[in-house]
C-alpha cells in the first residue's frame, strides 16, 4: 500500500495496486485471453510448446504455443534458507507474510519485532510497523552495508529512530511457544563471533534476507540458469537456450524497481512477437562481467539496434568509471557516483560503437573501476 511505483515510467508516485490497475487498464482493450486461478506445473519444451496447468475451476489444462514467456517473478528467502540456529516457536515469518497479513488480512503479526535483513520489504515493513504502534527493536544485516535502497533506509529506519546493525547477525532464536528474544554477534571472519553476542527481547522475527527467481519450472524444462543471478541466462532478445523460451522481470534478475520490471517485459514481450513473425537475430557475442560486478543481463549482445542492459556491483562505491570493452579497446565508458548492489545500474549500447573493432562480432567486457579522490 505505500508509494513509490511508476517515478520512471508513468512519471507519478503511485501505490501497488494504483501501478498494477494501470497495466490492467492497457491489457483489457486488447484482443488477449487471460487466464487466472491457473498454477502452471510443467513446460514440455518440445517443437509444439506445451504448458501443463491446473486448476480448481478446469482441471488440469494443456496450452499450445509456439512461444514462452518466463515472468513468474521472485520468493522469498526463509529461515531455512539462512539456516538460523535456535528454537522453532510461533512468531517467524518473511516479511513479505507479515505484510500480507497486515494490509489485506488486517492482523497485527507482533508488538515487538526484529527484522533480519535490510531489503526493500523489511525495511518498509520497519516503517508499516511503527505506523501501527508496534516497536521494532533492530534490523540486524550481516552485510557491512544495507541491502536496500537508500531512500528506504532513511524513511524507514532512521525517520523512526530503529536501529541498523549492520555487519551483525542473528545467531539464535529463543522462545517456546512464542519468538521471546533473539541472540545477535558480530559477524567476523565468516562466523558469527558469539563471544560479543547480546540479547534483544521481542515477540515477532521477520526475516528479509534477500528474493530468489522462481525458476523450478524452468529448470525443469532445460533451462539453463545463472549462479550469478539464480534466474535465466537470456541473448539480446531475452530468449533463453531453448529456442523459444523468453524470460523477463524478477524471475530473469531480481529488480528494485517494478519500472524496470515493466521496461524489460514490453522489450521481452517484442521480442517474443518478432520470434513468432520469424525475424529472430541468431548472430550475437557474449557480455561478461568483468572486475566489480555481480552480473549483467543480458548476456549476449546483437547489431540488431541499441541494447539495454542491467547489472549491480559487488560492492559500495562512491566514484567508478564503468567501462565496456573488447579484448583491446574500450568502446564505452561513463563516471558514476554512489554506487550501491541495492541498486542496480543499466546502459544501453550502440553496435555502432563496435565499427572498427577487428575479428568479427566481438565479446565485451563490462567493468567497473574505482576512481580515487
Amino acid at each position: 500500500i505505500h508509494a513509490g511505483f511508476g517515478l520512471h515510467r508513468f512519471k507519478r508516485e503511485l501505490t501497488g495496486p494504483e501501478y498494477a490497475e494501470l497495466d490492467v487498464e492497457m491489457l483489457s482493450g486488447q484482443s488477449v485471453d487471460v487466464f487466472t486461478g491457473m498454477t502452471a506445473l510443467e513446460i514440455k519444451s518440445e517443437a509444439d510448446k506445451k504448458i501443463v496447468v491446473a486448476s480448481s475451476h478446469e482441471g488440469v489444462s494443456v496450452f499450445e504455443s509456439g512461444a514462452i514467456i518466463l515472468a513468474m517473478g521472485c520468493r522469498e528467502r526463509n529461515r531455512g534458507n539462512l539456516g538460523i540456529p535456535g528454537a522453532r516457536p510461533a512468531g517467524i515469518m518473511t516479511a513479505g507474510l507479515a505484510q500480507r497479513l497486515l494490509n489485506i488480512e488486517g492482523y497485527l503479526p507482533g508488538r515487538k519485532a526484529v527484522i533480519i535483513g535490510s531489503g526493500d520489504i523489511g525495511l518498509i515493513m520497519a516503517r508499516r510497523l511503527s505506523w501501527t504502534g508496534a516497536q521494532v527493536m533492530a534490523v540486524v544485516e550481516i552485510l557491512p552495508y544495507p541491502s536496500g535502497l537508500a531512500r528506504n533506509v532513511a524513511q524507514c529506519l532512521e525517520d523512526f529512530g530503529i536501529p541498523l546493525f549492520l555487519g551483525y547477525t542473528v545467531s539464535s532464536i529463543n522462545g517456546k511457544d512464542r519468538v521471546e528474544s533473539v541472540d545477535i554477534s558480530p559477524f567476523r571472519d565468516g562466523a558469527p563471533d558469539l563471544s560479543r553476542s547480546f540479547r534483544i527481547d521481542c515477540d515477532t522475527v521477520l526475516i528479509s534476507a534477500g528474493l530468489v527467481p522462481e525458476n523450478e519450472i524452468s529448470i525443469k524444462a532445460g533451462v539453463k540458469i545463472s549462479n550469478a543471478t539464480n534466474g535465466p541466462y537470456v541473448d539480446s532478445s531475452m530468449m533463453t537456450n531453448i529456442s523459444g523460451i523468453f524470460a523477463c522481470g524478477n524471475v530473469l534478475h531480481v529488480h528494485d524497481l517494478v519500472d524496470f520490471v515493466s521496461e524489460e517485459s514490453i522489450r521481452c514481450g517484442q521480442a517474443a512477437a518478432d520470434y513468432l513473425a520469424g525475424k529472430y537475430n541468431s548472430v550475437e557475442a557474449s557480455v561478461a562481467a568483468g572486475s566489480n560486478i555481480k552480473y549483467v543481463s543480458p548476456s549476449k549482445y546483437s547489431t540488431s539496434g541499441k541494447q539495454k542492459f542491467y547489472l549491480r556491483s559487488l560492492a559500495p562505491f562512491n566514484k567508478v568509471e564503468l567501462s565496456v570493452k573488447t579484448k583491446d579497446t574500450v568502446i564505452l565508458a561513463k563516471k558514476i557516483n554512489h554506487v550501491r548492489p541495492s541498486e542496480m545500474i543499466d546502459f544501453e549500447l550502440d553496435p555502432s560503437l563496435l565499427q572498427g573493432v577487428g575479428g568479427g562480432l566481438p565479446d565485451i567486457t563490462v567493468s567497473l573501476k574505482e576512481i580515487q579522490a
